[in-house]
């Protein structure tokens, strides 16, 4: 597809046409890209334990009294340069929400095209499961997975944090995706095309991969696309509940946690700013899977 031709596209046409979308697209770049780079743009290694200074602990934005140039957004209470905290803050959130709806997405499209493609007592069982686990709230299951790792791996729970996380939102986020590609799956096989494959005795297996699959991927994709910004404000909630990531490798949930508990003590900028580019992260994504539902849905064109 040459560049005329994309340009010329529904999607390219649909974005263009969305001032908030250009925006939301401009704005989630820079926080991602922020993210990612922040070992090379941080103005600190806020994980850098020999680098730290209590005696620089905190310390206002510049723009106020005694703050410093040096520390344009303020320290925290042990002396880590809020600006650079963030950074890398940022960069956990964001791949621990990434990483936890890969594996929703990975178990759910494999449930929901098993269960909607043999149907009978599997789709029965699959989702008996997905209707019970639905009448719990997703951050309930996340911290009974967190809380039975602590219990099985008690003195190791810190080093695997990261990887508990994403087991435990994944976990708690897989069912919709199995919904909608079951639905989806059962609309596909049923088509002439899936017919023809299982005349010519192509394996079940194959078909689902190499026919089903690709015609329901379109609305799990938007689906995906607004659950990382839920992935991503059940990560800070677990972090701000002191169940997710370790205080030595903070993401923003934990950053806003450890600013709260000096709060009311005049030290603001360590929970402010935080929050602030958690919000901005969050909106961004999801003004840009909103437009995208919209975009991919002839009905609202």
């Amino acid at each position: 597809m040459n560049f005329q031709a994309f340009w010329d596209h529904d999607l390219a046409y649909s974005f263009r046409r969305s001032p908030v979308t250009i925006v939301a697209a401009a704005l989630t770049l820079v926080c991602v890209g922020s993210a990612l780079l922040a070992p090379w743009i941080a103005p600190y290694n806020p994980f850098d334990a020999a680098s730290l200074d209590l005696n620089a602990a905190f310390a206002p934005p510049a723009w106020i009294g005694p703050g410093t140039t040096g520390h344009l957004l303020g320290t925290d209470d042990q002396g880590r340069d809020m600006l650079s905290t963030i950074l890398y803050g940022a960069r956990i959130s964001l791949g621990v929400g990434v990483a936890a709806v890969l594996f929703a997405l990975a178990l759910g499209i494999t449930l929901g095209l098993v269960s909607g493609y043999f149907g009978g007592r599997i789709d029965a069982f699959i989702m008996r499961v997905a209707d019970i686990q639905l009448s719990f709230p997703a951050i309930l299951i996340a911290l009974l997975v967190d809380g039975v790792a602590r219990v099985v791996l008690p003195s190791s729970h810190d080093e695997i944090a990261i990887p508990v996380l994403i087991l435990s939102i994944g976990i708690s986020g897989w069912v919709q995706y199995a919904r909608t590609v079951r639905g989806s799956t059962m609309v596909e096989k049923g088509k002439e095309y899936v017919e023809a494959a299982r005349v010519i005795g192509r394996h079940p297996l194959a078909i689902m991969l190499r026919h089903v699959l690709p015609n329901v991927m379109g609305p799990v994709l938007v689906i995906a696309t607004i659950h990382i910004a839920t992935a991503i404000i059940t990560e800070a909630t677990l972090s701000f509940l002191g169940v997710g990531v370790p205080p030595t490798r903070p993401s923003l949930g934990t950053l806003i946690r450890i600013g709260n508990e000096f709060l009311l003590s005049g030290e603001w900028w360590i929970t402010l700013f935080p929050g602030i580019a958690l919000v901005m992260l969050v909106l961004s994504v999801n003004l840009l899977g909103d437009w995208l539902r919209d975009a991919l849905n002839p009905k609202l064109r």
